[in-house]
């Protein structure tokens, strides 16, 4: 489980394809700090499993590999990493720690593409105060966003500005921008996308209500 508060900027180090699957080597010095070999590491909103063993991890300053298996290839933008691309790092979150975003499961639910970026108040310098961005929003997973809920593009916990039927919009605090990869993402890139997890259990829960009674009997 992750809360979607970016740790650092990683960055991909080599990409190896083994057959359908492939195995990425990434750079992260903060979050291999305290690295074992099975920890989970959130890289851009997917949840990969550190391969290293604890001697390798202590020998590689800061870099760390995970093997990436076709089915989440197919469902995230992993597969459009390169060698030298920018990452969004964060370890799996501690019991008892401090909740900061909303909780993560590092399960993408789909990809959106980057749709717009429109520059907020200007400060003293000329630099903008915020970035409101706006992303395509896949149909099935349209029904569980909602003005002001949560979603995590690419790792990132963010509130929802707007919830139209086949858009979204966030705005981005110049801390955002820095520190994560949306501040550099272009017009046409795509983006993990993972819904809260709370409205999929609330919606089936509803489900489930709405389902006759077939445990209890007749009298």
């Amino acid at each position: 489980m992750f809360t979607g508060i970016i740790e650092e900027l990683g960055e991909v180090v080599s990409i190896e394809e083994i057959g359908e699957s492939s195995r990425i080597r990434l750079r992260g010095p903060v979050v291999t700090a305290d690295a074992r070999h099975g920890d989970s590491i959130a890289v851009n909103g997917v949840c990969l499993t550190v391969l290293d063993g604890n001697e390798q991890l202590a020998d590689r300053d800061g870099e760390f590999s995970a093997d990436v298996m076709r089915e989440t290839l197919q469902r995230s933008s992993l597969g459009v990493l390169r060698p030298g691309s920018r990452v969004n790092l964060e370890r799996a979150m501690a019991l008892g720690a401090r909740l900061g975003g909303h909780l993560v499961q590092g399960h993408v639910d789909a990809t959106g593409t980057l749709l717009s970026r429109e520059p907020g108040d200007l400060d003293a310098d000329g630099n903008p105060r915020w970035e409101v961005l706006r992303f395509t929003l896949p149909q099935p997973i349209s029904r569980y966003l909602v003005e002001k809920g949560s979603i995590t593009v690419d790792g990132v916990s963010l509130t929802v500005v707007e919830a139209a039927p086949d858009s979204f919009t966030v705005s981005l605090i110049p801390a955002t921008l820095e520190l994560t990869t949306l501040g550099a993402k272009q017009v046409g890139e795509p983006v993990n996308l993972e819904v809260d997890v709370l409205a999929k259990y609330v919606e089936r829960l509803l489900e489930t209500r709405a389902l006759p009674d077939t445990l209890g009997g007749s009298e």
